[in-house]
Formats: C-alpha cells, sequence, structure tokens
C-alpha cells in the first residue's frame, strides 16, 4: 500500500524533532533542560495550530471567495454580452408596465445610481409580458444560436455556487425548449401563447434581478465596465454606446 505523502512528511518531521532533541541531550547533558524546552513548546503549539487553522486557513478562503467571485462575474457578463442583451431588446417592449422600471432602471446610466431603490422595483415588478408582442419565431433563432455558448456555460464549475444566475439559464433553456418542441410558432392558440407568456416572464424575471445584481458589481470594481454597461442600459429608451459631449 502506498503511503501518502502527508503522513511521510509527518513521520520526517517527527524523526527529525526526535534526532535534534536526542543530539541536544548527548551533547550538551542538559536532560531536565530539554524536557522544559520540550513542554514550553507543546504549550505554543495549540495557539498555533489557532493561528494556521483559523487565521490563516480564513485568509485563504476570503482569496480563494473573491477569486471565485472574480470568475464567475466574468461568465455573466460574458453572458449578458451574448445572451441577455438581445433578450431584453425582444422582451421588454411585450411588457404593459415598463415605465414603471424604466424610471427607476435608467438610473443605472447615471453616475451614482440608487442600487437599493433598483432592486426595490425590480422585486415588486409584476414582470407580465404578451406574447402577441413578441416574435416567437424569432426568439427561437436567437436561443438556438445560442445554445451550445449557454451549454458550455452551464459546464463552468464556478456557477454551481451561483444559485440565482443558474436560475436564469435554466429557465432560458426551458424557454428554448418550448419553442423547440413546437413544429410551428404560427397560429398558436390563446392558451398556448399565454403558457408561453408565462416561460417569458420566468426569463424577464430573472435575467432583470441578476443585470441589476452585476450593474453593481461593475460600479464598485470595474468603472470602465460599468461605463459601457450603462451607456446601453437595456431599461433607457435614450441609451447608446456613444459618448454624447457635455452640454455647457
Amino acid at each position: 500500500m502506498k503511503i501518502p505523502w502527508q503522513m511521510r512528511l509527518g513521520l520526517l518531521l517527527i524523526c527529525c524533532s526526535f534526532i535534534v532533541y536526542t543530539a541536544k541531550i548527548v551533547l550538551i547533558d542538559n536532560l531536565k533542560g530539554t524536557i522544559e524546552y520540550i513542554f514550553n513548546s507543546f504549550g505554543f503549539l495549540f495557539l498555533n495550530v489557532l493561528v494556521v487553522t483559523l487565521v490563516i486557513n480564513e485568509l485563504l478562503s476570503v482569496r480563494s471567495r473573491r477569486d471565485r467571485m472574480e470568475k464567475m462575474n466574468m461568465v455573466i457578463g460574458t453572458f449578458f454580452s451574448e445572451v441577455g442583451s438581445g433578450l431584453f431588446k425582444q422582451i421588454i417592449p411585450a411588457d404593459p408596465d415598463i415605465f414603471r422600471l424604466e424610471g427607476v432602471l435608467s438610473a443605472g446610466s447615471q453616475d451614482s445610481p440608487d442600487f437599493s431603490a433598483m432592486e426595490a422595483a425590480v422585486a415588486s415588478h409584476p414582470f407580465i409580458v404578451s406574447s402577441s408582442l413578441i416574435d416567437l419565431q424569432k426568439l427561437f433563432e436567437f436561443l438556438n444560436i445560442r445554445r451550445e455558448f449557454m451549454l458550455r456555460l452551464l459546464e463552468n464549475p464556478v456557477l454551481l455556487e451561483h444559485q440565482v444566475f443558474t436560475g436564469l439559464l435554466q429557465a432560458t433553456f426551458h424557454l428554448s425548449d418550448e419553442l423547440s418542441r413546437r413544429p410551428s410558432l404560427i397560429g398558436l392558440s390563446d392558451a398556448d401563447r399565454r403558457h408561453l407568456a408565462g416561460d417569458i416572464s420566468r426569463v424577464y424575471e430573472h435575467l432583470t434581478q441578476e443585470w441589476v445584481r452585476y450593474l453593481e458589481y461593475l460600479k464598485r470594481n470595474y468603472p470602465y465596465l460599468y461605463s459601457l454597461e450603462a451607456r446601453t442600459n437595456p431599461f433607457d429608451p435614450t441609451a447608446s454606446a456613444f459618448i454624447r459631449d457635455e452640454k455647457k
């Protein structure tokens, strides 16, 4: 049986310690002093364990969580670039109550947005869309083209810890499946359209919640990325990637 390297290292260190203390007793002939030193070392051993296991381990854990958060938000940013922005363009015009969100979420285009107010507005919004105002065939083609991209996102282990974003991906995949299982998206019954409207609304709600969180993250950590995201705010009808001259 192969002995793990951790056990081999532990045995080696114990042997080295035994050799050092034995040599001290033989060469210096101070058994009492050596025993006192050993007991003193044992006393500090527990403090060393405390520092290593609690303090240092916590510092390493914090750094590890921060690194995972960085990678996770990079993935989320890629999702909004490839999928999220396009979904907003197709879904937002079908929201009859969009004026409720535009008044608050368009503030994300400002230098000092109130994210608490934005989150409250999202939490209270009904997120009910009218499927008759959405080109279902166009929506299906949009999602179908990006299906492989979203599958690769699901394979990313970093996202397993982000339940909200995972829920967004699941809702988006479900909508894509619902659309793909129908031979034709023309001439659907009212009941079928209501069902699809519910699936679209679910994606819309998850997407908006994640967008506000992502926008706040960019504002706090990456001002240059936030600048572009704010200038192309999907909830601001006047949004534009172009930077306008300041009014004098």
